[in-house]
């Protein structure tokens, strides 16, 4: 944790992206992630307070591995049961404590790990003048990884939400917090659910 608040500047021009809340990621899951449920109300308030600027992403799986560019067929062989050829079509909606927020929540699809994967999502930060993302989601140590670097690249300053964060993994959700706060001092920001409130106010 921070010795102070202090060190994070008030958030401006932000949107808050939240990252693959699917139920192939919730519990009974073919990806559960056992720490969505508890994560999942801090999400639904902070959605439910800045609606307008928030950006929904899901991760979707290709009908067969074939659709897919080099070792992400091999991945899709592995994983088969989750192509869309074998995965229920509602495995890769949101969780239905998201979904009602859609509209006027934007969804963004996207064929791997970062929301950036798909240049849509860019495209349409950079059309509404966005200089910030704040990010909230699953999992932190890969897809949640994944954007933050695309968004660090882009030149996005990026606020995680560090209670409203999930992975499947205890070890992987301590060393991407532990990376985040060392390694990326200036572009990552790391604040609580409470705090974003108290800093965000558009």
């Amino acid at each position: 944790m921070r010795d102070s608040k202090s060190d994070v500047t008030e958030i401006r021009d932000a949107v808050h992206l939240c990252i693959d809340m699917q139920n192939i990621f919730a519990p009974g899951g073919l990806w559960a992630t056992p720490w969505m449920e508890r994560v999942l109300p801090t999400i639904v308030s902070i959605v439910s307070r800045y609606q307008a600027r928030t950006i929904f992403t899901r991760f979707i799986t290709p009908k067969v591995p074939e659709d897919r560019p080099g070792q992400w067929q091999n991945y899709f062989r592995r994983w088969h049961q989750a192509t869309r050829n074998h995965l229920p079509s509602s495995a890769l909606d949101l969780v239905p404590a998201l979904a009602r927020y859609v509209p006027p929540v934007r969804i963004i699809d996207k064929p791997a790990y970062s929301a950036f994967s798909n240049p849509a999502l860019a495209s349409l930060l950079v059309e509404k003048g966005v200089g910030t993302v704040v990010v909230t989601g699953a999992e932190t140590d890969v897809c949640v990884l994944s954007t933050v670097l695309s968004a660090v690249d882009i030149g996005f300053r990026v606020v995680l939400v560090e209670d409203a964060l999930c992975s499947s993994s205890d070890v992987g959700h301590d060393a991407l917090m532990t990376m985040y706060r060392t390694r990326f001092h200036g572009q990552v920001d790391l604040v609580t659910s409470e705090e974003l409130m108290e800093l965000w106010r558009e």
